[in-house]
């Protein structure tokens, strides 16, 4: 019997499942009130599961028995890879499970963002509504639009269904290498960055954080999209310099921004995102539907049990 730190909730049924293989402490640092019960079970930990909270190597150090780590996420940015590699500790994901929500997700914010969702609720909800709305308050098309997806993973494919199937769109994307998908055959063009940026109504990001992508998009970058254009950004908040994005709202170049992540998260009170008239923002909610977060923590489990076991993980990631 192995011990597991849990350190984000978990299904009742499932925290009980790993409970009946194991010795597991369930404390979410994230709480203040947890942290103190967190940091005294890391010594003795030999698995962590969760996410949404930095595993540092500060926080390693403390843990000298760690065996593994079974994110609850895809993204695996909150975790030091190079240290992990070297002590060993296998790192655990959960791909695949999320792709077509966080696809909707992104749609979603694409139309909102085009079709200024926000501000014409608002207008319904505040009382403001007294007549027919005027050109001031004309959204944009999406269908028939151009729209470039940087990153061309599962969600970008995701999304280039939706926008190539559904909507007509015209879809570019970026990519190391050119991709085979057969329903997209014909209907999604490998290109390079700048010719993306320029010939888009729409980029959408659904890029990794990694060094080569942290601030991609900036004020070059910006500058590169054609005026009057929609920057949506459904991957992670590093991919984006907060400050160029701004500037590029603020004078009018980009029309409008649909953001699910911020750099950092939350986002401050204070970060100007937040209530820009430009901006549609969402509390990094991806993948934030009751099916697909239930499958995501039965993913997670089923790694974790699996290691402890002596057995291959649905999904590790490769270190």
């Amino acid at each position: 019997m192995s011990r597991v730190l849990v350190f984000r909730e978990l299904p009742d049924d499932l925290l009980a499942r790993l409970a009946a293989a194991h010795d597991v402490t369930a404390a979410n640092p994230r709480k203040p009130e947890q942290r103190e019960a967190f940091m005294a079970a890391l010594p003795a930990a030999q698995a962590l599961i969760g996410s949404s909270f930095p595993i540092t190597e500060a926080l390693l150090d403390q843990a000298p028995l760690l065996e593994a780590i079974s994110s609850v996420s895809v993204g695996v940015d909150n975790y030091p890879l190079a240290s992990l590699k070297t002590r060993g500790i296998v790192l655990c994901h959960t791909p695949g499970v999320l792709t077509e929500t966080t696809a909707d997700t992104i749609f979603t914010l694409m139309l909102a963002t085009c079709r200024r969702v926000l501000e014409l609720a608002s207008l319904v909800r505040e009382g403001r509504w007294t007549r027919n709305i005027g050109e001031d308050l004309f959204g944009w098309d999406v269908h028939h639009k151009t729209v470039a997806i940087l990153g061309f993973g599962r969600i970008g494919q995701a999304v280039a269904r939706r926008a190539a199937l559904g909507f007509g769109m015209r879809v570019l994307y970026t990519n190391r290498s050119p991709v085979r998908a057969p329903d997209l055959e014909g209907k999604a063009q490998h290109v390079p960055l700048a010719q993306a940026l320029a010939d888009a109504d729409i980029v959408v990001s659904t890029l990794p954080l990694t060094p080569e992508t942290h601030h991609l998009i900036n004020d070059a970058t910006l500058a590169q999209m054609r005026p009057g254009a929609f920057f949506i950004n459904g991957s992670r908040g590093g991919v984006v310099d907060s400050s160029a994005l701004l500037r590029a709202l603020d004078s009018g170049h980009l029309r409008g921004a649909g953001l699910d992540v911020f750099e950092p998260e939350p986002l401050p009170l204070d970060s100007p995102l937040r209530t820009h008239p430009r901006v549609t923002p969402l509390p990094h909610a991806g993948s934030a539907t009751h099916e697909t977060r239930r499958v995501m923590a039965e993913m997670a489990v089923d790694n974790v049990l699996a290691v402890l076991d002596g057995r291959t993980p649905p999904a590790a990631y490769p270190l």
